[in-house]
């Protein structure tokens, strides 16, 4: 089985949610790195900070880790055993993004609570320019490593059926 275990896509198509259903199968340390990069009232970690931090949780024996974060991909991509991408709709995402709004989430810190602010606004517009403007770019990034197992997940379906046959699933990409 996977011990390091790396889920990115966009905002909104259930990287979280993913990751919780997999540790629950697995019992690996769950990571949000949204926990790790936003403290109260949304102050973001410094660059290099975070990706010290990051660094730090990559070395650990065993974890399920979500986010996108593509300044530390360089850090986790190589550390991971496998890597999931959640290459959902836009659409789908933008929904779960406003149907998320203002409710309370583990993998965001308390003290973070969302607005329908200017800056919500400008993260809706950046989860429906996620495909024109990061898709390749993640694409690129996973080509480096071609050895990594990736699993590419489209529909919402697909990532259920993944949480929930995901042990036997990745026996059989091994």
């Amino acid at each position: 089985m996977y011990k390091k275990i790396l889920i990115i896509g966009s905002p909104g198509s259930g990287k979280s949610t993913l990751a919780r259903k997999i540790a629950e199968k697995t019992r690996h340390e769950l990571i949000h790195l949204d926990n790790e990069y936003w403290s109260d009232a949304w102050v973001a970690t410094p660059r290099e900070e975070f990706r010290t931090k990051v660094a730090k949780l990559a070395e650990k024996d065993c974890w399920i880790m979500d986010g996108n974060y593509s300044n530390s991909l360089d850090i986790r991509i190589p550390a991971a055993d496998a890597v999931i991408f959640l290459d959902i709709n836009r659409f789908v995402c933008l929904f779960s993004v406003i149907g998320r709004h203002g409710k309370a989430r583990p993998d965001i810190p308390n003290g973070c609570a969302e607005k329908f602010d200017k800056e919500f606004l400008e993260f809706l517009k950046y989860v429906l320019s996620f495909p024109k403007k990061n898709r390749r770019k993640i694409f690129d990034i996973l080509s480096e490593y071609p050895e990594k197992p990736v699993i590419i997940v489209k529909t919402r379906k697909e990532a259920n059926e993944l949480a929930e046959n995901f042990l036997n699933i990745t026996e059989d990409l091994k």
